[in-house]
């Protein structure tokens, strides 16, 4: 059950008018009955038309959709929910040995998600590609401990194991970092005792670089925490480290810090073994048979989920890709439309990377543009763009994709702030999203995501409504929400909301258009 009763949006202008949605559900079938009448048409910017009849998706699907008028008004709601609605189906037909469904890499339920995806692209008209490859991660094996003398804590509750973090039995003292007291900077850790534990607090920079300057600073393990966060929140790294990585709640977080001002530097415990996974995966590829070969915007989303189900992370935008290029099949364009959905990108961005990195030079150079939807449903919304400018890593991106990147940038907010809508560039910019793969080998790219996990602050309340805490799963609240953390299977079709389901998906295919017209001036580099 969930209880959502909001302002949706702050302030809508001509474009659509200002909607209230008051949704209280007690049943996840309820939603789906309900989400019909959830939706205004959000027209696009040049729009004032709202009284003609909506056209019938068998209609969409086969006219030419070249105007953002027609295109936007196609992007419907039962078509966006029976699609995630069927992603969801598969899900629960294919459950794991513990009971259940997913849609995880190397499972059933994505291989699965794969053949639909690839059916309907081909049914379209589109050239559709399966890209196998091989991938290599790790898992945890066992249950794995933590605590002090005194203590012992509670995994989920209190800590969680970072993704892909390294294996370890070990006992030893922690000790904070200098300055910011982050680690963001290997000056942090100058004075840092080798044999120690790291403690850091979540930092501005990528946690790769935080774990990466504790491993030069030769801690034996590193302990992350971050303000106000009742739960441990999920820390993905991107690299394999090679020493124990955990992540606890302010209250364990605080808890350590306050001893080691006050007594004795504390004395922890760990015990993480990690385990070798690998498997084969699978990217879907389907190209338009319009536009120049030479001038390509790919569109993308990740395809796998995580801990269940994954409806908004992220059958969401993996839905709204699938329905803009459905809707664009027979539209010729400028410039190629290539549509992607990776793998692995949950267990460390493996589909993208495997896909970047395997482009011969000419390939590359045709790639124009990339746009990554990844998570486009939140229940306690906000209207992020993921410009690589704000990137953790953007110090490792060739000169060319900063600047090159704003057009994308600027159309999502030109669709925006025609309706009156705020969008703010992400403070991670597109950091953990499958565009870093594209940005690092030099293409330009731009994405929106919705938010997830925790915690919205009274900042976001004042631009966007809603409430503090959790930006989905239990809202109000502030446990961390569904998507990331283990064993709480919660991300599941109530996990989503209708409304902003459908505003994102109008704002991506808005801008999918007026990029397939754009004029590149030039190849990449």
């Amino acid at each position: 059950m969930f209880e959502l009763v909001s302002s949706r949006l702050k302030c809508v202008g001509l474009s659509i008018a200002c909607i209230v949605v008051a949704v209280s559900v007690l049943q996840s079938s309820l939603l789906a009955q309900a989400h019909q009448g959830l939706i205004a048409s959000a027209q696009a910017p040049s729009s004032s038309s709202t009284t003609e009849a909506v056209p019938s998706e068998q209609v969409c699907h086969t006219r030419v959709n070249d105007t953002p008028e027609k295109l936007l008004e196609c992007i419907q709601p039962s078509s966006l929910w029976n699609h995630l609605a069927h992603f969801q189906k598969i899900a629960n037909e294919h459950k794991g040995s513990d009971g259940h469904g997913n849609r995880d890499t190397g499972t059933a339920g994505y291989k699965a998600s794969v053949d639909y995806v690839a059916a309907l692209m081909r049914q379209a008209g589109y050239h559709v590609t399966i890209q196998q490859y091989q991938y290599n991660a790790s898992e945890v094996a066992g249950v794995p401990q933590f605590g002090a003398p005194d203590q012992s804590y509670a995994l989920t509750r209190d800590w969680l194991v970072a993704q892909r973090s390294g294996g370890g039995t070990l006992t030893a003292s922690i000790e904070p970092a200098g300055g910011s007291g982050e680690g963001c900077f290997l000056g942090d850790l100058a004075r840092f005792v080798p044999g120690h534990i790291a403690l850091l607090e979540r930092g501005t920079c990528a946690y790769d670089a935080q774990v990466a300057n504790a491993e030069k600073a030769g801690a034996a393990a590193v302990i992350l925490y971050g303000p106000g966060n009742a739960s441990p929140f999920p820390a993905r790294l991107t690299r394999p480290a090679t020493i124990p990585v955990v992540s606890v709640s302010y209250a364990v977080g605080s808890e350590l810090l306050r001893r080691y001002t006050t007594v004795n530097p504390p004395t922890v415990h760990l015990d993480i073994r990690m385990r070798p996974r690998s498997g084969v995966d699978y990217n879907v590829i389907a190209e338009s048979p319009f536009g120049d070969k030479n001038h390509v915007v790919v569109v993308d989303a990740h395809l796998d989920s995580i801990y269940g189900a994954g409806m908004l992370d992220n059958a969401s935008g993996s839905t709204t890709i699938l329905e803009i290029a459905l809707n664009m099949a027979k539209t010729s364009t400028r410039n190629q439309l290539r549509y992607i959905w990776f793998g692995g990108e949950e267990i460390g961005l493996f589909g993208s990377a495997y896909y970047t990195t395997n482009l011969s030079s000419a390939e590359r150079k045709r790639i124009a543009f990339d746009i990554d939807m990844d998570v486009t449903a939140t229940l306690n919304f906000d209207m992020w763009i993921a410009d690589p400018a704000f990137a953790y890593n953007v110090s490792q991106f060739p000169k060319n994709v900063v600047p090159q990147s704003k057009v994308g940038n600027q159309f999502f907010k030109d669709f925006f702030n025609s309706i009156g809508v705020v969008s703010q560039s992400a403070s991670f910019g597109n950091s953990g999203t499958d565009s870093n793969s594209f940005a690092l080998i030099g293409i330009p790219d731009s994405g929106i995501l919705t938010r997830q996990d925790c915690c919205k602050e009274q900042s976001e309340v004042a631009i966007w409504g809603g409430f503090l805490g959790n930006y989905e799963g239990t809202v109000p609240g502030n446990d961390g929400g569904c998507v990331d953390y283990p064993n709480r299977w919660c991300d599941n079709l109530s996990n989503n909301d209708p409304f902003v389901f459908g505003l994102a998906s109008k704002a991506s295919a808005y801008v999918t258009l007026k990029l397939a017209n754009h004029v590149f001036k030039a190849a990449q580099p």
